[in-house]
């Protein structure tokens, strides 16, 4: 029997301003529950698809992609005209050039759009960052090295979804859409609580300091071993004939191979993963 894929969104308009990651991760989101999703990009384009093209094509897939330069007259007359018919308008510049546009509070001249602007920072949306600097002044890096995902940016995608979300819900009650804000150093504070609260870093629990939550080397490579939950760790133990610390887990995986030791997790329904480096694709 086959589930159906739902598309509670489907009906739904969504006119997209956001280039870089955080608005196009929440607009290819939203295209996914099923709304519909103009994206309307600058006469240079969006960085993103310099950078990342692939990824770029992926989220762009099943969205109207169009070219206006909004600061110009016709071309703006053209986005209103998007705007007409839209629930959504997503957002990611400065909130003076919002306004330079006529855009901080659209609901004026478009009673049903909701505003979702993404900025950086909640007390200063002017500062300009980045996630790396998001991450930097809220514990989630390890320096030297560069982070291997963008955290801020993600996780703030995620957030200017779940806002969109809430303003059709609140429009379906008022029948007005609102400005919402959407601050990516908010969002990489709520990722670096896991830090503050030593839960994750340096000699936490989930920081290394518990045998059952570790990476290590195993003949070809490494592991990454979850036995978090008491009948996963004691599993493990008698599995792999550990007596408990970092030392025995090393031994015991030493010489055997990624695809061996996921047979014996399979087999045995332990959460043990090989650790694997690729380009995502």
């Amino acid at each position: 029997m086959e589930v159906p894929t739902l598309r509670p969104l489907a009906g739904i308009e969504v006119v997209s301003l956001a280039v870089n990651l955080p608005g196009p991760l929440a607009a290819a989101r939203l295209a996914e529950l099923g709304a519909t999703v103009t994206k309307v990009e600058p006469p240079t384009g969006d960085p993103l698809a310099a950078a990342a093209p692939d990824w770029y094509t992926r989220l762009v897939a099943g969205q109207q992609v169009v070219t206006l330069d909004v600061k110009q007259q016709a071309d703006r007359g053209k986005l209103d005209e998007l705007l007409e018919s839209a629930d959504l308008l997503i957002t990611s510049m400065r909130p003076t050039a919002l306004a330079r546009l006529g855009l901080a509070q659209p609901q004026e001249r478009f009673p049903g759009l909701s505003l979702i602007e993404i900025v950086g920072h909640a007390d200063d949306p002017e500062v300009p960052g980045h996630d790396l600097n998001y991450q930097a002044v809220h514990g989630t890096l390890t320096p030297p090295h560069m982070p291997t995902v963008p955290v801020a940016d993600m996780l703030g995608a995620e957030r200017a979804v779940s806002t969109a979300l809430a303003a059709l819900v609140a429009r379906s009650k008022t029948g007005v859409g609102q400005p919402y804000r959407v601050a990516l150093e908010e969002a990489a504070a709520w990722a670096g609580n896991a830090v503050r609260y030593r839960l994750m870093g340096a000699g936490a629990v989930l920081g290394g300091a518990f045998p059952g939550y570790g990476i290590y080397a195993c003949a070809d490579g490494h592991v990454a071993l979850g036995a978090v939950e008491p009948h996963f760790f004691l599993g493990a133990l008698a599995t792999f004939g550990a007596d408990g610390t970092h030392e025995s887990f090393a031994q015991a995986f030493a010489d055997r191979t990624i695809a061996e030791l996921e047979a014996i997790a399979a087999r045995e329904d332990l959460p043990l993963n090989g650790i694997r480096t690729n380009s995502g694709k």
